[in-house]
């Protein structure tokens, strides 16, 4: 089975940066897609950012320009670079995977597809 686990997260100010790492195993297969999603309390789960194994990603609009998604497939960790945070960015992130090619991107907006999913790690944004 496919498991993640997140860690980086913390509480900064404004302007500053975090960088958040996802381990995963059972990664059997050579074609993936791997994702990082947030969600502020109950409100709905919102797409950051997806990455397939062929080193093709997209993001979402909220973040795209600010964030970078990044993959290490021979350790099989993702990273998601956060500079510049802003208050609104205050979320609990959320690491997704799932083994196969070419469906990963097409479910960055809802999460729905990805089978395995971390516990999360929080990040607080202060003024």
């Amino acid at each position: 089975a496919v498991e993640v686990m997140e860690s980086g997260g913390g509480s900064v100010q404004a302007g500053g940066s975090l960088r958040l790492t996802c381990v995963a195993s059972g990664l059997t297969y050579p074609r993936y897609g791997m994702g990082w999603f947030r969600r502020v309390g109950t409100k709905e789960r919102e797409g950051v950012a997806t990455i397939e194994s062929d080193g093709s990603s997209v993001y979402a609009d909220s973040v795209k320009g600010r964030f970078t998604i990044s993959l290490d497939d021979t350790r099989k960790i993702l990273y998601l670079q956060l500079p510049h945070l802003q208050l609104e960015d205050t979320a609990m992130y959320y690491c997704a995977a799932g083994l196969g090619a070419g469906w990963a991107h097409a479910a960055l907006q809802s999460g729905i597809g990805f089978p395995s999913w971390g516990r999360g790690t929080q990040v607080s944004v202060s003024s």
